[in-house]
């Protein structure tokens, strides 16, 4: 093994980390503080590196710091740049949000963006704070920011799982993953828990609500045990990438990552096994290697066939598996730990006879004198392994082998006919050139046979020139002795040349299947790259995997119910399997776990955002069906088309769906514009068409009984046409953001009386009932608008119940919301209809006379949802009335203004 500092890099790695540098030094650099939760100090461990740089001299800008109300934290803002905060109106609501535009003016050489996972208020450039940090680097601003872990995409789930709440804000693992530092602030659960109690990280009433919920201990031991393994996987990385862009060799025994060394001979499952039980106690990963030389190529099927099960095996138990080609084992082996910085090395014990040894070493113990810095660790075999007998499968197969021996035969004919070749040219040539023709032959052997064959065409090549060419001739005899060192020569160049020349060849077989595996998918993702519809797919994904792979091919796509719809490609296909792997996401079928008496191979085509197929395998040679799928470098690259094919999926779906949208979005803004447009030049004369109904029914001399219903009606007619115009007006401005609320603290008892009056007449024949409990806090709304919500309720649960019915309004507090219901006990809701009804234009009953163009609820949604609250439908006992339930968030009322001292004394004696 050549020392470190002489081995000659890779020119293309060091081409590719060249142009890294150069792409990473016209970058910003990013800075995350990483903690376990909020309180732990990141942005005071922020705050506090911005103003040493700042005395150092560093130009720095404070984009956006949120302090929570900490005093310590905001007293580190004091003296420290700020960048002004951009109004932006959202809702009827002004926010304040960082100016992204104003930063890149500005162009400070560092900035700070504190919560890196924040969302940005609808209508900025980018959704996530995270994307405006991402276009900051992009112009070379260094960013200080801060990340909890529960914000981690990848962990978001799992601390849900732990604190039963889930965090809407995530952040991309990609984004903290290439982030050039990660400072890890932690401190104790119990200090944490004793800074919450002290007020230091929510005012008083957050800390108490939090205490009881997210910040409970346990919780808290949980979150920093996942901070501190993030972390530590972080770290983990920057030493790989370290150890690769300086070339170092040597392992750094930092991580207890394990590799489990596959061999030929019976036994592999037991390391195997013992080596997942080993990385299970130390909570490691683990590697499981097969190397492959060209004398293992020719081991018979039953004996390749176990090798690749072992390896599905450890693939199973959650290895990371290989299959390296090499002639020397253990360098293959070493090099593989060095790479993958693996510091242990497991290896099962096999007997090896005193012979073998002597002419070969066994390959642990040259991977110890390879490698002494990498623990080796033998592991013991059951008795049935240590010494294997061939099983009877195995002799027969042995026996189903003469075609093998040809090549033997072969060997020897050609070192022969060379022989008797070269005799009528003994005359014109010396024994040395007769001797170059003999080795001529063994390497041609060597190219074309193999190994095996040429050692034995060296040796009938070295009889044959004895026999025939040295004195005395036809016979084995030696006149000279040199002629003996001539033989020796001629022998063991031979068997050097025929051992060198078939490592050549097999190592240019392996490299030209691998070239074959990437321009074939170098072709596949060419052609699926300026693909616009699904059929495209289909027939460039069935012909690419055909020739790949040697196997028929189909594609089954779902439907809109996730069904999968049959496909004629393939004979014999079983939908059921197909739907099981489809909705499971896994593969099933031949050479899997799942259903492996099936002949047909079923893979999911798994996408970024959903499965969206299954691709169909049947192999065409039967007697291998299955096999090939437990190569892993096989199943990887198959995978990689599935991938591909996946994404391919994919990106027409979302073109189909953006080309939806913007026809849907065309047609709504049009008819918008209509209705504006109509319900404005209706709303005058209807409004004049309602005072000369009134007028009519008021007029003298009064008007005969007939004349006077008549008058009635028509003044309801139009008073119902200019409600429903009204509510078309009203609609059109809601969804086009004209609509301003003024929000202010009110009683809900104050906006229920104003909307039952406001709907007296139309809930004169039903029972109407208030079930408001009494310590209903104040709430933040538009009176207006509400009350309109309320009587539109009203309105609708009087229209669909029948006379005498029951109407009831409840109000009370549900977690961190205000819930208003109001309830009927009349026919109730169409099955199934509960979420349609809140869609523009869309009735109870389709087929009804009842008045009404279907917008009521969808007004009521529209302006429940600016408030930031919800509404939706709820069935009662199936005909016995329906339910609507809005929420509107509580929030904090302000404290009453302090008395002054004059006006307490008069309120106290009620004297001036």
């Amino acid at each position: 093994m050549l020392p470190n500092d002489s081995q000659r890099p890779d020119p293309d790695a060091l081409l590719a980390q060249v142009q890294a540098q150069e792409k990473k030094a016209a970058r910003g650099r990013l800075r995350i503080y990483f903690g376990a939760s909020a309180g732990v100090g990141k942005t005071y461990a922020m705050l506090a590196a911005a103003r040493k740089l700042l005395a150092d001299g560093q130009e720095l800008l404070v984009g956006v710091v949120e302090t929570h109300g900490r005093q310590d934290t905001a007293a580190l803002l004091d003296g420290l740049p700020l960048l002004p905060l951009k109004a932006v109106e959202y809702r009827g609501k002004t926010l304040f949000e960082f100016d992204l535009d104003e930063a890149l003016r500005r162009a400070p050489a560092l900035i700070l963006m504190d919560e890196l996972a924040h969302s940005n208020v609808a209508g900025s450039r980018h959704p996530k704070r995270w994307q405006d940090v991402e276009e900051l680097l992009a112009a070379g601003i260094d960013v200080l920011s801060t990340v909890n872990v529960q914000h981690l995409e990848s962990l978001n789930d799992v601390v849900g799982g732990i604190t039963g709440v889930r965090v809407a804000e995530t952040l991309p693992d990609t984004v903290f993953d290439r982030a050039d530092e990660v400072v890890l602030v932690d401190i104790p659960a119990d200090e944490l828990l004793r800074r919450l109690k002290l007020g230091k990280v929510y005012q008083p009433l957050q800390a108490e609500r939090a205490s009881q919920n997210f910040f409970r201990k346990g919780n808290l031991i949980a979150l920093r045990e996942l901070a501190l393994r993030r972390t530590a996987d972080r770290v983990q990385d920057d030493v790989q990438a370290y150890r690769v862009e300086k070339s170092i060799n040597p392992v750094w025994k930092t991580g207890a990552a394990l590799l489990a060394c596959v061999g030929p001979r019976a036994g592999g499952e037991h390391v195997i096994r013992s080596t997942a039980r080993l990385a299970s106690q130390l909570n490691a990963e683990w590697h499981a290697l097969y190397v492959e030389t060209p004398r293992l190529q020719r081991l018979p099927a039953r004996e390749r066939e176990r090798i690749l099960k072992t390896l599905k095996l450890a693939q199973d138990l959650g290895a990371r598996t290989a299959v390296n080609p090499s002639g020397d084992i253990a360098a293959a082996v070493v090099e593989y730990a060095r790479n993958a910085n693996i510091s242990k090395v497991i290896v099962g014990r096999g007997r090896v006879s005193a012979l073998a040894r002597l002419w070969n070493a066994p390959p642990a113990e040259r991977m110890a004198s390879l490698a002494p810095d990498i623990d080796l660790i033998e592991v013991g075999l059951p008795q049935a392994d240590a010494a294997p007998r061939r099983a009877a499968g195995d002799v027969a197969e042995v026996a189903r082998r003469p075609s093998r021996h040809w090549r033997y035969i072969f060997a020897a004919g050609a070192s022969l006919a060379t022989a008797m070749a070269s005799l009528p040219l003994q005359p014109y040539l010396d024994l040395a050139n007769i001797a170059m023709l003999s080795l001529l032959t063994v390497v041609l052997v060597a190219v074309r046979l193999g190994r095996g064959p040429a050692a034995l065409a060296s040796l009938v090549g070295v009889a044959c020139f004895d026999f025939i060419f040295v004195p005395p001739r036809f016979s084995f005899a030696v006149g000279d002795f040199q002629y003996v060192i001539t033989f020796g020569v001629m022998l063991a160049v031979g068997l050097i040349t025929g051992y060198l020349t078939a490592g050549l060849r097999f190592q240019a077989r392996v490299a030209s299947h691998r070239e074959a595996r990437a321009r074939a998918l170098y072709e596949f993702s060419r052609d699926l790259s300026g693909v616009l519809q699904m059929e495209q797919i289909f027939d460039i994904t069935k012909s690419a995997i055909e020739r790949a792979f040697r196997a028929r091919a189909t594609l089954l796509l779902p439907d809109d119910e996730g069904r999968l719809q049959e496909s004629h490609g393939v004979e014999q296909l079983d939908m059921g399997i197909a739907q099981w792997a489809f909705d499971h996401a896994q593969a099933a079928g031949t050479g899997t776990d799942t259903l492996p008496g099936s002949n047909i191979f079923y893979l999911p085509l798994i996408a970024p955002m959903r499965t969206r197929g299954v691709l169909a395998l049947l192999p065409l040679q039967a007697p291998y069906q299955g096999r090939w799928l437990l190569v892993p470098e096989q199943r990887q690259h198959l995978d990689t088309f599935a991938a591909l094919a996946a994404i391919a999926l994919e990106r027409v779906h979302y073109i189909d769906v953006a080309q939806g949208a913007l026809v849907q979005m065309e047609s709504e803004r049009l008819r918008n514009s209509l209705l504006a447009a109509l319900s404005h030049d209706l709303r005058t004369p209807l409004t004049s068409l309602v005072g000369l109904a009134e007028s009519l029914a008021l007029s003298r001399p009064a008007l005969s009984p007939a004349q006077l219903d008549m008058a009635r009606a028509l003044q309801s007619e139009t008073v119902r046409m200019s409600a429903l115009v009204a509510n078309l007006l009203d609609m059109a401005r809601i969804e086009s953001g004209q609509v301003r609320l003024n929000l202010q603290w009110q009683a809900l008892e104050e906006v229920v009386g104003s909307a039952l009056r406001a709907s007296g007449p139309q809930l004169q024949a039903h029972r109407v009932q208030t079930q408001l409990a009494p310590d209903l806090p104040l709430v933040r709304y538009d009176a207006v608008l509400i009350e309109r919500v309320l009587c539109n309720l009203l309105e609708n649960a009087a229209k669909y119940t029948p006379p005498g019915s029951t109407i009831i309004i409840c109000g009370r507090v549900h977690g961190q919301f205000l819930q208003v219901t109001v309830a009927d006990d009349g026919p109730g809701l169409p099955p199934g209809r509960e979420e349609a009804i809140f869609e523009k234009f869309t009735r109870g009953e389709r087929e009804s006379n009842k008045p009404g163009v279907g917008l009521g609820l969808a007004i009521c949604r529209a302006i429940v949802e600016a408030h930031g609250g919800t509404i939706h439908a709820q069935s009662q006992v199936p005909g016995q009335g329906a339910a609507m339930v809005l929420t509107l968030p509580l929030g904090v009322p302000p404290a009453p203004p302090e008395l002054e001292l004059d006006d307490a004394n008069v309120f106290e004696t009620g004297k001036p």
